[in-house]
């Protein structure tokens, strides 16, 4: 054996381990690379643009205002009515996304073989229609003139251009499309909870609300919690195409919330900097909401381990 083998079987094993350390974060680098590129590339640009006054017009300079986009976003009206409508339309939606699919997934768990298959198929349809081809028929049952609902109810309202009912109408279509998805989610999660916890109560005497109200459903609180936090952080999105295709925003601005002003100051009033100002005030706001509900979760949340 030469001088030079040794030391070449050392080279070889430390290159040997640190490609196997290094394996892992190999695997990673595409998922993180398309991550940088699509996520935290535009947030930094957005974070950038937030600080100049700009009309989107390629051929106009961008002036630099520092923070004044953020102190007009204080001083506009529309800003703070805009948030208490996005807090009122998740407050509206949690009974779809947490409460119906609670009681439906109870209420047909009896439900077995083909007879739960087709169960399933129909109420989980409405998530996969799309939510313009979806708000195009419900404009059609909530016509003023010929629509079904006003024929059922024997008015003449019109659902849709009427301050007081707008809103509504965007929240119980949101509800509609979410409520199949919520429903499986629900049902997947009482799947997953285990059968001896409910046999042994049974054997101890317990009901069947007994064991629901006190093993289920503690059972069920991570996906409960999964469901708030999907509600929470995506409801205002969701409603978006919803809002865009029916009202605009309107009627006056009753139906506008955050994820649409965001818009609205962006692609309608062409201030590219009072709209990233925005969006960057609804990073910081929702993802401090994401992490306390992440925290409270930890806390909350019982696990069948």
């Amino acid at each position: 054996m030469t001088a030079s083998e040794p030391t070449r079987t050392i080279r070889d094993s430390s290159f040997a381990r640190v490609l196997r350390v290094a394996q892992p974060y190999l695997y990673l680098t595409p998922a993180i690379a398309l991550l940088v590129v699509w996520t935290y590339r535009p947030l930094v640009q957005a974070a950038q643009l937030s600080t100049y006054s700009w009309n989107l017009l390629p051929t106009t300079p961008m002036q630099a205002v520092g923070a004044d986009n953020y102190r007009r976003l204080l001083e506009l009206p529309a800003v703070g009515d805009s948030i208490w409508r996005t807090i009122v339309l998740i407050l509206a939606l949690l009974p779809f996304s947490i409460v119906l699919p609670v009681v439906i997934s109870f209420a047909t768990r009896g439900v077995h073989g083909r007879a739960r298959v087709m169960y399933q198929s129909i109420i989980f349809a409405p998530f996969l229609i799309a939510p313009v081809a979806g708000a195009a028929v419900w404009q059609w049952l909530l016509d003023p003139s010929a629509g079904i609902v006003n024929r059922i109810l024997g008015s003449d309202r019109n659902w849709i251009q009427d301050t007081a009912t707008a809103q509504w109408v965007i929240i119980i279509i949101t509800g509609w499309h979410f409520l199949g998805f919520a429903v499986l989610v629900v049902s997947a999660g009482m799947a997953g909870v285990n059968s001896d916890y409910s046999e042994a109560a049974q054997m101890d005497g317990a009901s069947r609300w007994q064991i629901d109200r006190w093993i289920t459903l503690p059972l069920l609180s991570p996906t409960l919690v999964f469901l708030t936090l999907m509600t929470v952080l995506l409801s205002a999105q969701w409603t978006f195409p919803l809002i865009d295709t029916l009202t605009q925003g309107g009627p006056s601005q009753s139906t506008t919330n955050i994820y649409y002003l965001l818009w609205d100051y962006g692609f309608h009033s062409f201030d590219a900097g009072l709209s990233a100002a925005a969006g960057i005030v609804l990073f910081v706001g929702f993802g401090a909401v994401a992490g306390a509900l992440v925290w409270l979760s930890e806390r909350i949340t019982f696990h069948d381990n």
